[in-house]
């Protein structure tokens, strides 16, 4: 969507704060020996206590409040029995809707001690969403964050998930401008333009190029297999630049 009022502004920066602070809360539970369906519940109950609802739940009748996917399932991962297990490599992605306003948000984490290689993934993960995130302004190309994102990662040696991309959000979780991509791509004449909302979620890997789905339906997986980290801010384009809704309050920070 494109904002054209404050109230519109205001409705999206109460469930970016909402997305934000769930992430936050179960970031912070994430432990060894618990389950993803434990997890997931934490957050759950965080957005029911906001009065927000769970948008892959309400839009598309996924089968738990948030995606948690854990090592070799790269998004989309079904919450369920799967025990947490030291070293693990989870994702956590949370978008949700309140009072008909959509944000979307995520992270990756490692459960317990932190083994190097993998602790370096997740911070360049995160500096490729920075760095994406940046070029987020009015008037300017939308195929300059996949540039940038690009750069970034093959100067650094990683691959890029070619078929996982970013979209606008705001009145629904997937809208117009839609498959944003964040690779290097030709031939995309489309700019961004003020008030336009829209995630920025690179999936930056060690050798995975490509999103298969599993069996269930909904769980993602990297081919070739190899980790890969997703970090995921909803923004708003401003004559100034990005403006971040999906950052957590003061009071969770």
């Amino acid at each position: 969507m494109t904002i054209t009022q404050a109230a519109e502004l205001e409705g999206l920066r109460e469930i970016g704060r909402v997305v934000a602070d769930a992430l936050q809360a179960m970031g912070r539970a994430l432990e060894p020996g618990m389950t993803t369906a434990e997890l997931d519940e934490i957050g759950r109950a965080f957005l029911e206590r906001e009065g927000a609802v769970s948008a892959p739940q309400s839009s598309y009748g996924f089968p738990g409040a948030t995606c948690i996917s854990v090592n070799e399932e790269i998004a989309h991962g079904i919450p369920g029995p799967r025990t947490i297990a030291p070293g693990d490599l989870v994702n956590i992605d949370v978008s949700a809707s309140k009072d008909g306003w959509f944000a979307d948000t995520g992270a990756s984490f490692q459960a317990g001690p932190a083994a190097p290689a993998l602790a370096r993934l997740c911070r360049d993960g995160r500096r490729a969403m920075e760095l994406g995130v940046a070029q987020v302004g009015d008037d300017r190309p939308l195929a300059g964050i996949g540039k940038a994102i690009g750069r970034f990662a093959a100067e650094r040696g990683y691959t890029l998930i070619r078929n996982l991309a970013s979209h606008g959000v705001g009145r629904s979780l997937h809208e117009a401008p839609e498959a944003i991509p964040t690779w290097p791509t030709r031939g995309d004449r489309r700019r961004i333009r003020k008030g336009m909302v829209l995630t920025v979620e690179p999936f930056l890997s060690r050798g995975g190029r490509w999103a298969t789905e599993g069996d269930d339906g909904w769980t993602l997986y990297a081919e070739p297999a190899a980790p890969v980290v997703q970090f995921e801010h909803t923004v708003v384009a401003t004559e100034r630049g990005p403006m971040i809704l999906t950052l957590p309050s003061r009071a969770a920070a």
